[in-house]
């Protein structure tokens, strides 16, 4: 089981950018993904999830209306699009899955929103 993000940066506030998390070892359309990210000082939190079926997402309170997640199940991938960024959003952003009770994470990718 694999997971690579990609698709961080440095953009302005008020910019855009799409992560993606791609899966390797698994299918994404058999269990839940989700996103998290550590900001600096900060514990690592929760972001988003997408439901293994693509038909639903949760998100977190200080996200939710700016970000979105979506998925390929043909590139065995998801993403995530966050648009209007804060600086407040600057973090290592990670993707990770629940596989058999275990836990599998990505290296995570930094995105940093700053003027």
């Amino acid at each position: 089981v694999q997971l690579v993000e990609s698709g961080g940066g440095l953009v302005q506030p008020g910019g855009s950018l799409k992560l993606s998390c791609t899966a390797s070892g698994f299918q994404i359309n058999m269990y839940d993904i989700f996103w998290n990210r550590q900001r600096p000082g900060k514990e690592r939190e929760l972001v988003a999830g997408v439901h293994e079926s693509g038909d639903s997402s949760i998100y977190r309170a200080s996200v939710e209306g700016r970000f979105t997640t979506s998925r390929d199940t043909a590139k065995n991938a998801v993403f995530l699009e966050m648009n209007n960024l804060e600086p407040d959003d600057t973090a290592v952003y990670s993707c990770h899955v629940f596989i058999n009770r275990r836990e599998y994470w990505g290296q995570g990718t930094q995105v940093t929103v700053s003027s």
